[in-house]
């Protein structure tokens, strides 16, 4: 394998971990799928729509969504929206975000000359 291939998959299993936190913090408010593709584009972080629908289906299964068929319009949408659990696990996650890369920022800064027994 070269070089550049094991980077490429590091990066998406990176990604990947942060696919869920991504898509529940764009759900404060009702969005449906295409949207929500366009918006994580724009702010940097791509998902295919075939990663994102499969994903919705198992956060509203666990009771982190809520979904409604919007019908008005000429084109059925079907809308996505964070529960009142879902709020819940999406702040403790954030939490945990922060929590996680203050300990990763230390941890990728040991070495680098900075007082390298600050933390030892």
């Amino acid at each position: 394998m070269e070089q550049r291939d094991v980077y490429e998959s590091l990066l998406l299993e990176l990604r990947r971990g942060t696919l869920v936190l991504s898509v529940l913090s764009q759900l404060k408010a009702p969005r449906y799928g295409y949207d929500l593709v366009q918006t994580l584009q724009e702010k940097g972080m791509p998902i295919d729509a075939s990663t994102l629908y499969p994903l919705l289906r198992r956060l509203e299964s666990q009771e982190l969504l809520k979904s409604e068929w919007e019908t008005s319009a000429a084109k059925p949408r079907k809308y996505y929206v964070l529960t009142g659990f879902g709020q819940e696990v999406f702040t403790r996650l954030c939490e945990s975000w922060n929590s996680l890369t203050e300990s990763m920022n230390i941890l990728m800064s040991e070495g680098d000359g900075e007082d390298d027994n600050k933390h030892k």
